[in-house]
């Protein structure tokens, strides 16, 4: 195919050369109702570009297929059978693909350290999940995906299992052997969804971890936004092989999905998807070099330790380790991950990505350049030389696996949609949740609706906010008091 085109932006330009005159929504008209002071915030050029994608950048019956094209071209790019634009991020997009392979009381084998989104897709479907625990790294208190011999165990125990859900990289960059865990769905005649939020620039470069179409995934969701050049809320979802029929697929978006998306996001996966066919090797050639610059730069700062493959792939570790994700310990130091990064924005105007009781990240994409890269390292110099300043961190409780890991009494829409009361956090030790406790970023759940509640959580959740921890899903986000669920005393 031609990959000079871009449909979504030829259209645009159409649009505007044509001088069209819309009687139909966004309601400001081109801009000429925006408030000025908007405009002088966001540029002419921002509602210029808002229009319809029907109606707009295509007539009224999309006779001149500019999405479809857009969304072939995608496809060829990296190889899938079928690629889908989503305006509504990865949130939607995953939960379109869960609605695809299991429905209301049928078994989804799915990883533990799934994103709050995933969890939100058990609540919409009533799907049964059936958990694939994480490997668990004790020396780094880290957990890494589960692994391919995880998912064969849990097949062996759930044979009716619709299919599998796996998060590969996940927000510290480390990958699953996503092959043999696609071999082991397809021994059992069933599809592997693949999310893939953090891995949109995967297929672009033979030096990082192998993305998920090329690994055998059936269906695999991208966040464009995170490490493409996307707009907020850009998604892809491509899919290939037989185990999923594209129209169902198409259907379970649109009974979730906009139906007004937006054409700045749909023009920007476009464009993105050109420059990455054009560009994206020899853009990514000089983004891993200046990764490992950055990499050995920080780990060569006393109190800085840049973790590596050495330290996250192995046996019983990760499969694979993306480079652009710049995770270091910082515990060294005598602080904490969030101090560190609060500390760094204040006086440096530095955001950080992640950050954790003990660790925090950097995010480097083909966006960086030497430029942003001194400025990163000249933050966290300053803050290792000023790190007596932080050192009163208060201490996160993280529990071992064991006690991190609580059982599933209920189904997580029942718990979630059942009769609920909220309760002081010391009393909700031994009560099931109704509502995801989710530690943010990167956005996996310490306590989902339908588990049954420990202390240990509990005291991690509490000893967590008070050292920083964000957790924003809660209905009391200071985790003072818990959402339970009122169970039958007679059961």
């Amino acid at each position: 195919m031609d990959h000079s085109q871009a449909p979504v932006l030829d259209a645009l330009v159409s649009y505007h050369a044509e001088e069209q005159t819309p009687f139909t929504p966004p309601g400001h008209k081109q801009g000429r109702g925006a408030d000025p002071r908007v405009r002088a915030v966001l540029g002419d050029a921002v509602f210029r570009s808002d229009v319809l994608a029907v109606s707009g950048l295509d007539d009224r019956t999309s006779s001149k297929g500019v999405l479809a094209k857009a969304q072939a071209l995608m496809a060829d790019a990296v190889g899938a059978d079928h690629t889908f634009f989503s305006t509504c991020g990865s949130s939607l997009s995953i939960k379109a693909a869960m609605l695809s392979v299991a429905g209301p009381h049928e078994k989804l084998l799915v990883g533990r350290d799934a994103h709050k989104s995933v969890v939100s897709g058990l609540v919409l479907a009533g799907i049964v999940p059936v958990w694939v625990d994480p490997q668990w790294d004790a020396r780094l208190h880290l957990a890494h995906p589960p692994s391919a011999e995880a998912y064969r165990a849990a097949f062996a125990e759930h044979p009716d299992a619709r299919g599998a859900l796996v998060t590969t990289p996940t927000p510290y960059g480390t990958c699953s052997d996503l092959e043999a865990i696609a071999r082991t769905c397809h021994d059992h005649g069933v599809p592997l969804i693949v999310d893939e939020a953090w891995g949109a620039h995967l297929p672009f470069h033979p030096g990082l971890p192998t993305w998920a179409m090329d690994a055998g995934a059936d269906v695999c969701v991208t966040s464009v936004h995170k490490m493409g050049s996307g707009l907020e809320q850009g998604s892809v979802f491509h899919l290939q092989g037989d185990l999923i029929e594209p129209e169902v697929l198409k259907n379970r978006e649109d009974l979730l999905g906009t139906t007004s998306p937006s054409s700045l996001v749909y023009a920007a996966l476009d464009g993105w998807r050109r420059q990455m066919v054009q560009h994206g090797r020899a853009l990514y050639d000089e983004t891993i070099a200046l990764a490992e610059t950055v990499r050995e730069r920080l780990d060569g700062i006393d109190g800085v330790r840049v973790h590596g493959r050495d330290d996250f792939c192995g046996p019983g570790l990760a499969a694979d380790l993306d480079p652009l994700q710049v995770v270091a310990d910082v515990s060294a130091l005598g602080t904490t991950g969030y101090r560190i990064a609060d500390w760094i924005r204040a006086r440096h105007h530095v955001n950080l990505h992640l950050s954790d009781h003990r660790r925090t990240s950097a995010q480097l994409t083909h966006a960086d350049d030497t430029a942003s890269a001194d400025a990163l390292v000249a933050a966290v110099h300053d803050v290792a030389r000023h790190a007596d300043e932080l050192a009163d961190a208060p201490r996160v409780e993280v529990p071992d696996p064991a006690e991190l890991r609580l059982e599933q009494v209920m189904l997580p829409r029942d718990a979630f949609f059942g009769r609920v009361e909220q309760v002081p956090w010391e009393k909700a030790v031994g009560r099931v949740t109704a509502e995801m406790l989710t530690p943010y970023p990167p956005g996996i759940p310490a306590a989902l609706p339908g588990e049954r509640l420990n202390s240990e959580v509990l005291q991690y959740l509490r000893s967590g906010v008070e050292a920083g921890m964000v957790v924003p899903d809660a209905a009391d986000t200071e985790v003072r008091t818990v959402r339970v669920a009122v169970e039958d005393q007679e059961g």
